[in-house]
């Protein structure tokens, strides 16, 4: 594929993405990864009980999925432009735009904050149960807001920016932005379903949330400096970034909620409840201001910047 097509690609994948996202029904690539991931760990723990042997385990659940994935997006646009080069251009455009989540991120937040607008805080807590781990049934107002916020900035960078870091390296690679950004979508969607320290995850899962982790690092990062940037206080940024991310037991979560927190001026973290049992997350940034709807909405707005700014950067040097 030429870096003109690669270009094209890109825009138009993006394009899908904010006006169209993932259409309700649509069968989804990340399904398919589900049900893999499902079936695989169910037999596991059925014939598997020695520690040692799931560890080996988890470590071909993660390596298989991931290159398998990356393998298969290859495949799928080779095969489309070996019987004609618009039919693997439509193959893989659209299959890019369904590993980005922006569109999908955006709907869920201001499904929760349509919600609550009606002052239904029953209905908003089950709405917002739709996206988050944690226990909803007694959150008030402020801390359904926070919720939400703390949603939309962690996926930020493992949901809409990952995938995007991913398939751009993969245009100028040559190899096509599909296969990184699948590449990159199983291991976020691995880590979701099996990276978790606790049981029975603990040693199944462990190879998931490491690369998930270390794969997401470097984009993680840029989402830092991007955000710092666009916010117009970088300095101010970063200071607080590298004063509380750190806190945070995750390499990623804390500094892309820190980011999104230090620019807004608003402060993240807190103790969150699941399954009836208390977990305090590190404080993210200082409570300048309080989070309100209309700051969750500059939030998602400077994730658009953010992938405008990441895309069309890419796309110009793509084209020169």
């Amino acid at each position: 594929m030429g870096d003109r097509d690669a270009a094209l690609v890109l825009a138009i994948a993006a394009g899908l993405d904010y006006v169209i996202g993932d259409p309700w029904g649509w069968w989804h690539p990340v399904q398919g990864m589900g049900w893999v991931i499902h079936q695989y760990v169910h037999w596991a723990f059925k014939r598997i009980h020695n520690p040692l042997l799931l560890k080996i385990a988890g470590v071909v659940l993660g390596v298989g999925l991931i290159s398998g994935s990356g393998l298969l997006g290859w495949a799928m646009g080779a095969v489309g432009r070996s019987l004609h080069p618009l039919l693997g251009m439509t193959i893989e455009t659209v299959m890019l735009a369904s590993c980005f989540a922006g569109r999908s991120l955006r709907d869920a937040a201001n499904s929760v904050l349509n919600c609550l607008k009606t002052g239904d805080l029953v209905a908003t807590r089950q709405q917002l149960a739709n996206y988050v781990g944690r226990d909803t049934a007694q959150l008030d107002e402020p801390e359904i807001l926070r919720a939400v916020l703390e949603t939309v900035a962690e996926n930020a960078t493992d949901g809409v920016l990952g995938p995007i870091f991913y398939a751009i390296l993969g245009s100028f690679c040559g190899i096509g932005s599909l296969p990184l950004a699948l590449a990159y979508k199983a291991a976020s969607t691995l880590d979701s379903m099996v990276g978790y320290r606790e049981a029975p995850y603990t040693q199944i899962g462990w190879f998931s949330a490491r690369t998930e982790d270390g794969l997401t690092w470097l984009p993680c990062r840029l989402v830092v400096v991007t955000l710092a940037l666009l916010s117009g206080k970088p300095r101010q940024v970063w200071r607080l970034c590298c004063r509380d991310a750190p806190q945070d037991p995750s390499p990623n979560s804390g500094w892309s909620e820190c980011a999104y927190a230090a620019s807004l001026g608003v402060q993240l973290g807190g103790k969150n409840y699941y399954r009836g049992q208390v977990k305090s997350k590190p404080l993210q940034g200082d409570p300048l201001y309080p989070i309100t709807p209309e700051r969750i909405q500059t939030a998602l707005k400077l994730t658009r910047w953010s992938c405008l700014l990441w895309l069309s950067g890419a796309i110009a040097l793509l084209l020169l």
